[in-house]
């Protein structure tokens, strides 16, 4: 059979949005180690020529024809004999006749020197994070090529990219689909291979919804399957990679590696399925491998160096200093401690004893000078009024102009440390403890920050932050009570619900999609919901103004969080 002829890759890849040129220097590097091993076609990612999402870089029409000429110019570079299918926008034709969009979402094979076929993206997402209907028309045109071996044989390749291939109503049973481009490519072609071309962005579980997915497509299909996906972080969305090849049989036969480059070989002839290991233990470790990979390639990618955080003494900042140092390493890695009369003593110590389990720099700035200076300030406005939410929240704005000054003095990136559960219903300070250049852990639930950090306590995994078998974060952050410490003996749940519960009531609200009505009926208390339903509605004007938060659900307060300020809803 000319399949098992063929040596077939996938080039699994972190591109820079809008380094045309860098980007296509990894294609190249990729396709010159991969020639080595007899490979005929390589196949890399979803608009892998630009990175994924370029958003309205798209409207720049100087930067699609440089694409053009990038992918022209690889091309001529690339070892010719060995065909390779790159991702990138490419102009509509006839879009000034008919009204439509100027773009088109696609592949394009490169060998022997030439562009040969473009291939066109047919179903374009516009839910969650995904807008490409606001760049690009619906594909058209075939969508198979003829690969010519060397041996004289010849495959029918289908090409299909991310979308393309998730529209199988067999699969999704309920959903009723009139597009299934799969299903009309093998209806219409007596094809050898399917490929896919993918950016499909990480949440926790989704991996197992894909393999089942594509296992489907290929059983159904009766044909191999290569699918290809990035890898990396842009902004808030994170890529996790696993790019896999499947048999006609649905067996993985190639598995890439998660959230990081990889670049595999596939032979159709040579043995089984790959072990269905995991190479994460848990949930827990997965999001922590995904929070190190956005916090890692965010600050590379903004190009900055170092990174600064609030170190509190809470489990939050516990958190986020260690994604920090794992990600960039611990001389690169600034905690700063700034202490008011309200701060207990182990707050500090055990802030310390972080820093010290980490082996990051900490540097201490009392605030009290600065909070008198405050009530001095606006004692005579503020006569007649008695302490409230006022002054603790110049509290926080006060560490916050703190943090924001040695930013800017330094050219650290300030990493914010609020978690999803805070900022969910606001209990966060606008211009102070929101501040900061990326919310690192701002889709993640409390419950969820509290099991990572027991995971990172017991896990046996080659972290860069374990030493032997000292603790990560000190015990005492873990099992004492959350507190602000914005005033005497205060507690979270003084304002909040447990946390326990305050994270199972917005599960059902933010990713569930359920009414107040529903939540209640579930078991939870009616004044509860109400005053946690009313505020996340109330916060979204805070949300509107916070630092970029690395997306790890599949329903985060991010590029896919589109809720009004304004509005008035009653259930």
């Amino acid at each position: 059979m000319s399949l098992n002829s063929a040596t077939f890759a996938i080039a699994q890849l972190n591109p820079v949005i809008g380094d045309l040129v860098g980007n296509c220097d990894r294609i190249l590097d990729a396709v010159n180690k991969l020639a080595t091993q007899g490979v005929h076609l390589v196949v890399t990612p979803e608009l892998s020529i630009c990175g994924y999402p370029p958003r309205d870089l798209l409207m720049n029409q100087q930067f699609v024809r440089d694409m053009d000429i990038a992918i022209v110019n690889l091309a001529q570079k690339l070892p010719p004999k060995i065909a390779v299918i790159v991702g990138t926008a490419s102009a509509n034709p006839l879009a000034n006749q008919t009204g439509g969009k100027p773009l088109f979402n696609s592949a394009a094979l490169l060998q022997d020197g030439e562009v040969k076929h473009i291939f066109h993206k047919r179903l374009l997402p516009t839910y969650d994070v995904f807008d490409e209907d606001r760049y690009f028309a619906v594909g058209t045109g075939s969508q198979v090529f003829t690969l010519h071996l060397q041996d004289g044989e010849n495959l029918r390749v289908g090409v299909t990219i991310c979308e393309d291939i998730w529209n199988d109503e067999k699969f999704w049973e309920k959903r009723n689909y009139a597009d299934d481009p799969v299903a009309e490519l093998t209806q219409n072609h007596q094809l050898d291979l399917l490929v896919n071309l993918s950016a499909s962005p990480y949440a926790v579980g989704k991996q197992k919804l894909r393999e089942a997915m594509l296992r489907h497509s290929a059983i159904v299909h009766n044909l191999p399957l290569i699918y290809a996906n990035q890898v990396g972080a842009n902004d808030d969305l994170i890529f996790d990679g696993r790019s896999m090849a499947f048999n006609r049989q649905g067996e993985i036969i190639a598995r890439g590696k998660s959230f990081a480059e990889d670049l595999l070989i596939v032979r159709f002839d040579k043995g089984g399925a790959v072990p269905a290991t995991s190479d994460h233990e848990s949930n827990d470790a997965e999001i922590f491998a995904a929070l190190v990979l956005g916090v890692r390639d965010y600050v590379q990618k903004c190009r900055f160096r170092q990174v600064v955080i609030g170190l509190s003494g809470g489990i939050d900042s516990a958190l986020v200093a260690a994604i920090a140092a794992e990600a960039i390493g611990k001389d690169n890695v600034l905690g700063v401690l700034m202490p008011s009369p309200y701060s207990s003593e182990h707050s500090i110590t055990d802030a310390l004893a972080l820093a010290h389990n980490l082996g990051i720099k900490t540097h201490t700035i009392p605030i009290q000078p600065m909070m008198s200076a405050f009530d001095q300030s606006l004692a005579t406005l503020f006569a007649d009024r008695s302490s409230d939410v006022t002054e603790e929240n110049l509290q926080s704005r006060i560490r916050g102009s703190l943090l924001m000054a040695i930013s800017n003095k330094f050219g650290h990136l300030l990493i914010s440390t609020g978690n999803k559960s805070e900022v969910s219903v606001g209990y966060c300070t606008l211009y102070g403890d929101m501040n900061g250049g990326l919310a690192a852990i701002a889709d993640v639930p409390k419950t969820r920050v509290f099991s990572i950090c027991e995971w990172l306590n017991r896990t046996n995994s080659p972290l860069e932050i374990k030493q032997g078998s000292t603790e990560v974060i000190p015990v005492n952050i873990i099992t004492k009570p959350p507190s602000a410490e914005l005033k005497p003996d205060q507690l979270d749940q003084d304002s909040l619900p447990p946390y326990d519960i305050l994270d199972d009531i917005l599960d059902q609200l933010i990713h569930q999609h359920r009414s107040a009505t529903e939540i209640i009926a579930s078991g939870h208390e009616q004044a509860v919901v109400e005053r946690v339903v009313r505020l996340v509605k109330i916060a979204e004007f805070k949300r509107r103004q916070a630092a970029p938060g690395l997306k790890i659900t599949d329903r985060a307060f991010g590029s896919g969080w589109r809720m009004p300020i304004a509005s008035k809803v009653t259930s």
